[in-house]
């Protein structure tokens, strides 16, 4: 088993799923035999955030980029981002520290290829929604890729920031992802929606959602545990 490094704390939530869940995952599936040995670089969110809104990315890319040196130097040869935000600066984390990072929109597309999907709504973060760094590989393999209207993409960053990056999930919140999701699927036809940012999943599954949901956090996971194992 190889062993993993993660770039965590942004945010903190999904860094607990990921840890859990690949804790979880790989002991289950090794008959109890096995946990992975695992390394978490955590961030100061509010810092990489800062960096990411006010369009630092040299900055970013730095900043990350030690991260992922140290996380090498620990040993991890699987070494991953734990936020979709953060993939903004991906190629340019890949060019300074020469390691082949686990691209989550790599994976998340993957997915929606085996899937069979060919128009998928995306949900997110403001810079995940209105950037191209999640949407390029989906669209590269023929995918539709559609956003929210300006305000819903608004509303869903806000309902981020605000509630799931500190662990708050609303009935409410939830009600209006969903109304949102319905006004995608009434005006484009998506057929199921990506949740492209890790915070996501505390709130949207594929059992209170309108449409089936590509899980961002368990697509990643399960291609991390692949690649450790292999």
């Amino acid at each position: 088993m190889k062993k993993i490094g993660l770039v965590g704390g942004t945010g903190p939530e999904s860094t607990l799923m990921y840890y859990k869940e690949l804790n979880s995952k790989i002991d289950e599936a090794t008959g109890s035999r096995t946990m992975p040995e695992l390394s978490i670089e955590s961030v100061n969110f509010r810092k990489a955030w800062e960096l990411v809104s006010s369009q630092q990315y040299e900055e970013l890319a730095e900043y990350l980029s030690e991260k992922v040196n140290l996380l090498a130097k620990s040993g991890a040869e699987i070494i991953a981002l734990t936020a979709a935000t953060m993939h903004i600066v991906f190629d340019e984390i890949e060019e300074k520290t020469n390691v082949s990072l686990v691209s989550i929109p790599k994976s998340i597309c993957n997915e929606v290829l085996k899937k069979g999907f060919k128009k998928v709504g995306l949900l997110g973060t403001i810079f995940t929604m209105e950037q191209d760094f999640m949407k390029k590989d989906l669209l590269q393999a023929g995918i539709d890729v559609i956003v929210p209207d300006k305000s819903d993409r608004e509303l869903v960053a806000k309902r981020i920031y605000e509630e799931l990056e500190v662990g708050v999930a609303k009935e409410s919140t939830l009600q209006e992802f969903n109304e949102i999701i319905s006004k995608m699927q009434k005006a484009h036809g998506i057929e199921a929606v990506v949740l492209g940012c890790t915070e996501l999943p505390l709130i949207l599954n594929n059992e209170n959602c309108l449409l089936p949901c590509l899980d961002s956090v368990e697509i990643h996971i399960k291609r991390l545990i692949e690649l450790a194992q292999d």
